[in-house]
């Protein structure tokens, strides 16, 4: 039991660390480019830099990391989901703070990066 937490936990934090060099990544190059993106194009965006993601983190961990069956589906269902609601929190921290926000910052797209992320994880992983 301590092992599936710990796998659970291993692929919520191979996420959650992606999507916060991505995120460090973005906020560096986004002063120049204060127009915002057309929604849509943003998300399409989202979806390709996470399923980048998620092939690059293949390369460092070409296993699952979570069993087989049940526990590896609850994992592509609630880890882009508890992603999602990390990236939303990031983002209300830093609008208190007066920072200025990213798409990413939303929940919506942080779990759309989040879920191409596992799904291609979920896919591609031995």
């Amino acid at each position: 039991m301590l092992e599936f937490i710990v796998e659970i936990l291993g692929e919520f934090l191979l996420q959650v660390l992606g999507e916060a060099l991505l995120e460090l990544g973005f906020h560096s190059l986004a002063e120049p480019f204060r127009k915002p993106p057309n929604p849509w194009l943003a998300a399409l965006g989202y979806a390709i830099f996470g399923a980048l993601a998620g092939g690059l983190s293949l390369l460092v961990f070409p296993a699952h990391l979570t069993p087989a069956g049940l526990p590896r589906l609850a994992n592509l269902v609630l880890t882009p989901l508890a992603v999602g609601l990390c990236m939303s929190a990031m983002g209300a921290w830093r609008s208190k703070r007066g920072d200025a926000l990213l798409r990413i910052d939303r929940f919506s797209y942080g779990y759309l990066f989040a879920l191409t992320m596992a799904l291609v994880r979920f896919q591609f992983a031995h």
